[in-house]
């Protein structure tokens, strides 16, 4: 019988099906039969900060509309979901089969207006169902299992993108500001706080202060991480222009003298 290694390969050589060949790829660089020692190591833990990052390198690629950058991005995001399903081959949890199949019931469950009952539905309608059924789906997950309302947030998100989601999660449940106008009152008071804390105290205070003010988004219907990003661009390209204007060292100015650039710079 040919040796695991030797078959792998020639897949690898033959195989026309891309998903094949990288299916194969993935089991070769696993294989302890001439794999890479590297791969070998991994483990779910260890590979999570390479899934996360290529995560985000798709979402830059799309940013700045590069599709040559997108495609290659995706394939390196594709690479993480192959590499962490052989993980679990190897220690016989479940297949990236399993994986394809399970995303893909799901989707047809969470589509029953198409796969179902046909039915004309506008984008907002069917973010609405859509939201319906995975309300449906936790449900019966707590009901079984009396897990939280908020269960499911992955702890492992950006701070900022998590604090959205529990926001969005205690909201559905009526857990919520009644309108933009409160939650900005709560904002002033998480701000006095945090203001009047000293030490470990003014860290936790600062934490309900910016949790606060994604509330505020949420009652404004604004994404937190898209806002940031924008203030992140507009600041950038103002203290760039403040550069531009004084010239040089700015450590060679005073505060004075740099906000005054700086109100200029807001001006052009």
């Amino acid at each position: 019988m040919p040796e695991k290694s030797k078959l792998i390969s020639t897949a690898l050589d033959e195989a026309e099906d891309p998903y094949r060949r990288l299916r194969a790829l993935m089991t070769q660089l696993r294989n302890p039969d001439g794999g890479c020692e590297w791969d070998l190591d991994q483990t779910f833990k260890s590979i999570a900060p390479y899934t996360i990052e290529e995560a985000y390198e798709v979402a830059d690629a799309i940013n700045r509309n590069d599709t040559d950058e997108i495609k290659n991005e995706l394939g390196d995001l594709l690479l993480q979901v192959f590499f962490q399903a052989q993980i679990a081959e190897d220690a016989n949890l479940f297949t990236v089969e399993e994986v394809f199949g399970s995303i893909t019931n799901k989707m047809i469950s969470r589509h029953p207006h198409v796969f179902a009952s046909p039915e004309n539905r506008s984008a907002e309608q069917q973010r609405q169902a859509w939201e319906t059924i995975k309300a449906t789906e936790r449900a019966s997950k707590k009901e079984a299992e009396k897990v939280s309302a908020i269960d499911g947030v992955a702890s492992a998100l950006p701070a900022l993108l998590r604090a959205e989601k529990l926001v969005k999660r205690a909201a559905r449940i009526g857990f919520d500001f009644p309108d933009a106008r409160s939650s900005s009152e709560k904002i002033v008071e998480e701000l006095e706080e945090t203001l009047e804390a000293t030490g470990e105290d003014q860290l936790v205070e600062y934490g309900d202060l910016l949790f606060s003010v994604v509330c505020l988004g949420y009652k404004l219907g604004i994404a937190p991480e898209d806002a940031l990003k924008a203030g992140n661009m507009k600041f950038e390209d103002r203290f760039r222009k403040m550069e531009k204007l004084l010239g040089g060292d700015l450590n060679l100015y005073s505060l004075e003298e740099m906000d005054l650039a700086w109100s200029a710079a807001k001006m052009s």
